[in-house]
């Protein structure tokens, strides 16, 4: 489903696939030959989001700009990235080449530099800088600029140091904070959405074959390349957890 939000109508190259089943709303653009799967939701909220070419944006997955009066999210996705099922984009930066794998979290302000990557549960946080080819680990958290890469259990001592509200919210940290955000959010998403229009579905169109022997662009092959080693680093990283753990074990 196409939306426009107001007077901002989402510009999505002919190339590119959108699922009928994808929602894309408000200014929103997306580059050439990026396909966006079935139940991803890309939603500008008061501020654009750009989508770079050959990306794909799997199923389920969300990218979320938002901005107002007093803060802007806005959202960039480099060429040539995966965001993978389930992933959650909100306010951030990611660059070329990038792999955002399934369940993780991007936040507001967060910088992802060129050919880093977030594994399964990982969460980039608020104004967080991942630098080049960095990788967070599974379900561990990357926090401060550079970033510091920190597990699950210490999620505690992040939160205390991101000052939640007052970056996401512009509302002061304290009792009340929570129901406040609530309900000033809420007043935002009516005001955005309030003049929502379906547009027209994107005409989708297949890629031109190419002749017989053509090598395929270079550009193509090099993504191929980085997807791999992505996934090989991910494999390695759970056996090796795997092996330290029978270590672990009592004989």
């Amino acid at each position: 489903m196409i939306l426009s939000s107001g007077t901002k109508k989402p510009k999505i190259h002919p190339s590119a696939y959108v699922a009928p089943t994808a929602t894309i709303s408000g200014e929103v653009t997306i580059g050439a030959g990026c396909a966006i799967l079935h139940g991803a939701v890309i939603t500008a909220e008061g501020a654009p989001i750009l989508i770079g070419s050959d990306t794909v944006v799997m199923e389920h997955a969300v990218i979320k700009a938002s901005g107002g009066s007093a803060t802007q999210f806005p959202v960039k996705v480099g060429d040539r990235c995966i965001v993978g099922p389930h992933a959650y984009v909100v306010g951030a930066t990611v660059g070329a080449g990038c792999f955002i794998a399934s369940g993780s979290r991007v936040f507001n302000g967060a910088v992802m530099e060129d050919g880093s990557g977030v594994a399964l549960g990982g969460i980039v946080h608020i104004n967080a800088h991942v630098l080049k080819n960095a990788s967070v680990p599974m379900q561990h958290i990357a926090y401060g600029n550079p970033a510091k890469i920190v597990p699950p259990d210490k999620a505690p001592d992040v939160a205390r140091d991101l000052q939640f509200y007052e970056n996401v919210f512009n509302i002061d940290s304290g009792d009340g904070a929570r129901a406040k955000a609530a309900q000033a959010y809420a007043q935002f998403l009516r005001k955005s959405h309030a003049q929502d229009v379906v547009l027209d579905a994107h005409a989708n169109k297949a890629p031109a074959r190419r002749s017989s022997g053509e090598e395929p662009p270079k550009q193509q092959t090099t993504q191929v390349d980085t997807v791999v080693d992505a996934m090989m680093l991910e494999l390695q990283e759970m056996e090796h957890r795997r092996q330290e753990s029978l270590k672990k074990k009592p004989k």
